[in-house]
């Protein structure tokens, strides 16, 4: 009961009202998943209207996945318009905060580091609020080469614009040992500033189970195993 909750429960458009009602006063956002996720293969119009639900229901968070067809063909402004207009869909209208975006790179699908920079700069030009590495639904996800690149791209467009932007490494990152690798990189390269869920956060959905199993080790002195946290 003491463990510190999660920043957000990620879920479909479809799921975003019940979410919304599940989580209500805990102070946990609701994140969805948008623009024909995984794939991204879907007319703009349609990505629109997903995000547009999504946000209507009630989500705080949008996840967008950018065409990487279009990224890989060297239209990057086709990209860019994307990203754009999935921010604008992001507004509300009724006075609430809108929904942040986070972008979604799919990095094992770019096959350059040169590509994951390039793609970090052309979202946070077109307003993103987070960049994310992956899906987490394909062969290659988070890896440190990659998220050390994004956090580095963050660090040099916060200091030619002033503002901050979030990074998610998501996919593969199994185990709290792990994630501390992480947190020790974010920490050299980006500083205190970003070590909060406001800025920094993982795809924990295999993450979380370890970390449970390891404040039981430390509060009893023995792990647990998969009959007492789930192991999925």
């Amino acid at each position: 009961p003491g463990c510190p909750r999660v920043a957000a429960v990620c879920v479909y458009p479809d799921m975003v009202a019940t979410a919304r009602a599940a989580v209500e006063g805990t102070g946990i956002q609701v994140a969805s998943v948008a623009t024909a996720f995984p794939s991204g293969r879907a007319g703009l119009p349609v990505k629109l209207a997903d995000t547009a639900a999504a946000v209507a229901a009630g989500a705080d968070e949008i996840d967008m996945v950018i065409d990487r067809g279009a990224f890989l063909s060297g239209r990057y402004l086709q990209v860019f318009e994307e990203i754009t207009a999935v921010k604008e869909a992001c507004r509300r209208s009724d006075g609430r905060p809108d929904a942040h975006l986070k972008v979604i790179f799919e990095t094992g699908e770019l096959q350059t580091y040169d590509n994951v920079r390039r793609a970090s700069w052309l979202a946070m030009l077109a307003g993103a609020d987070f960049i994310k590495t992956s899906t987490g639904k394909v062969a290659v996800n988070a890896t440190p080469p990659v998220t050390l690149l994004m956090l580095e791209a963050v660090r040099d467009f916060h200091a030619a614009t002033g503002t901050q932007v979030g990074v998610k490494p998501a996919g593969g990152i199994r185990t709290t040992k792990d994630a501390m690798k992480y947190l020790v990189m974010v920490n050299e390269t980006l500083g205190d500033g970003w070590l909060s869920a406001d800025w920094f956060r993982f795809g924990a959905s295999s993450l979380l189970n370890d970390l449970l199993m390891q404040r039981q080790k430390l509060t009893t002195g023995r792990y647990s195993g998969p009959d007492y946290v789930t192991v999925d």
